[in-house]
C-alpha cells in the first residue's frame, strides 16, 4: 500500500467526497485507511467502569485505499503514487504529477 500514516489525502468518491484529512490509521492487510474528520459514524455504547462515557459517540470508520488519493508535498495537488529505486538501493514513493520523490 502507497499510502502511510501520517500523509495527507484527498476523498475522491462516497459520501466525504473532496475533503481533505491526515492519515491516523494504515491497516495494509484489509487495504483500509482511517483518516481525521472523514467517514464519522456514530456508535452507541454502555458505560464500562467510571472511564468510559456512555451514549452515543461518534468515531472515524476505515475507507478503502482506492477512496483516496495522496497529495504531494511538493506541488499540493493530488497524485498517483509511483515507486523509484534509488542510487543506494532503497526504494522511494514518486509523484506522478511532478515527479518528485515524495519520502
Amino acid at each position: 500500500m502507497k499510502i502511510r500514516k501520517n500523509d495527507v489525502v484527498l476523498v475522491i468518491a462516497g459520501k466525504d467526497k473532496g475533503k481533505k484529512g491526515k492519515v491516523r490509521f494504515a491497516h495494509p492487510k484489509d487495504d483500509k485507511i482511517v483518516v481525521e474528520g472523514i467517514n464519522m459514524i456514530k456508535r452507541h455504547s454502555r458505560t464500562k467502569g467510571a472511564a468510559k462515557q456512555a451514549g452515543i459517540i461518534e468515531l472515524e470508520a476505515p475507507l478503502h485505499v482506492s477512496k483516496l488519493m495522496l497529495i504531494c508535498t511538493k506541488c499540493s495537488k493530488p497524485t498517483r503514487v509511483g515507486l523509484r529505486v534509488l542510487d543506494d538501493g532503497k526504494r522511494a514513493r514518486l509523484c506522478r504529477v511532478c515527479h518528485e520523490v515524495i519520502d
